[in-house]
């Protein structure tokens, strides 16, 4: 059965059915068993399974993450939450020097089915330590795989199929999205690791995109539409394997494409997209591909930087159509909210 639920929800649902139909599953986390539990995704689940299974942790993420490591090296599959990305930062020895690299060092004998979740995403001026968005840090990493659902209905299938998997993956979740409500099956279910989808059919340009960057694309095309200009949105849901495949389809139908990131533009996953591209399609381009993504500089905390700062619909569209030629004045709904605080589609938990 199907039914509308938040997307926080989603993972909350995920791990509570990993949890009982798999006792090798344990989640451990800063504030996992606590009363708001990490945005409301691990509510309540230390009351349904115990604290043997469902635990908190010291301010220690190195040695934590590296305990987790081990049990997942004895034949458990632990889910850590990072309830900042910036926090996991403290983790990157275990994460890169060790699970990263178990399965190609030891000839496949040992696997390390580790996932953890980080949170990223802007917010209530939270500033450079509190707000960065760094899964191209992890993409770049051999032996990870790194996953950034967008909807509800990717959140909970791709959070169980990363539990499931043997290499470690990890989850990027962007907390503006918890509030989004979508269509989620109550059973367990696995949404595949590796393959993008496309949001919006179109056929004058590509839009690539990934987690809270997929609905600005989607809001983008609708002023396209306005405008009259057909655009396609794809939603990449893994950013590594990446999908380079459904990239080179959608690029060699309609010859033109725009990226748009969460993270920083400069070296990031934006990149490696239009790289992508022009490896796979460049004979069917009909114009330079443009990105869309942070300015390479530190998160501001104060609202007059943050409005020059975070990318919004209106700059993704603004790009679309350079790419045709086109110069249109765009106009979007003003809010009266600056841009660090979600606009009204946003309902919580946070």
């Amino acid at each position: 059965m199907t039914r509308e639920i938040k997307y926080f929800e989603a993972l909350r649902e995920a791990q509570a059915q990993c949890l009982e139909s798999d006792r090798d599953v344990v989640v451990m986390g800063l504030g996992v068993p606590g009363p708001t539990g990490v945005f409301g995704t691990t509510k309540n689940l230390v009351d349904d399974y115990g604290p043997d299974r469902v635990f908190d942790m010291p301010s220690s993420e190195n040695a934590m993450t590296g305990m987790l490591l081990g049990a997942s090296g004895n034949g458990m599959r632990p889910i850590m939450v990072h309830m900042r990305v910036d926090f996991a930062v403290l983790s990157m020895e275990p994460l890169v020097n060790q699970a990263a690299k178990w399965h190609y060092m030891y000839g496949g004998k040992m696997r390390a089915p580790l996932t953890v979740r980080m949170i990223i995403g802007q917010g209530w001026g939270q500033g450079p330590q509190h707000s960065q968005a760094l899964q191209a840090w992890f993409a770049h990493i051999p032996g990870l795989k790194v996953i950034m659902p967008t909807t509800a209905h990717d959140a909970k299938g791709m959070l169980i199929a990363a539990v499931r998997d043997d290499a470690p993956v990890i989850s990027i979740e962007h907390r503006w999205l918890y509030g989004v409500s979508g269509a989620v099956p109550e059973e367990m279910y696995e949404t595949p690791i590796g393959k993008a989808r496309i949001m919006r059919p179109g056929k004058d340009v590509t839009i690539v995109a990934a987690s809270y960057a997929s609905l600005l694309a989607l809001r983008a095309a609708e002023m396209l539409a306005d405008a009259g200009i057909d655009a396609e949105v794809l939603d990449l849901r893994t950013i590594t394997p990446l999908d380079r495949q459904s990239i080179v389809e959608s690029v060699r139908k309609t010859g033109r494409l725009v990226v748009a990131d969460t993270g920083t533009a400069e070296f990031g996953i934006s990149a490696e997209i239009v790289c992508a591209a022009v490896e796979g399609a460049s004979e069917s381009l009909k114009t330079a591909p443009r990105r869309v993504g942070l300015p390479s500089v530190p998160t501001p905390t104060s609202p007059a930087l943050s409005e020059h700062f975070y990318p919004r619909a209106i700059n993704i569209a603004e790009a679309a159509a350079a790419t045709l030629g086109a110069k249109i004045q765009f106009t979007e709904p003003e809010t009266g909210k600056w841009h660090d605080v979600p606009d009204p589609s946003f309902t919580g938990p946070y």
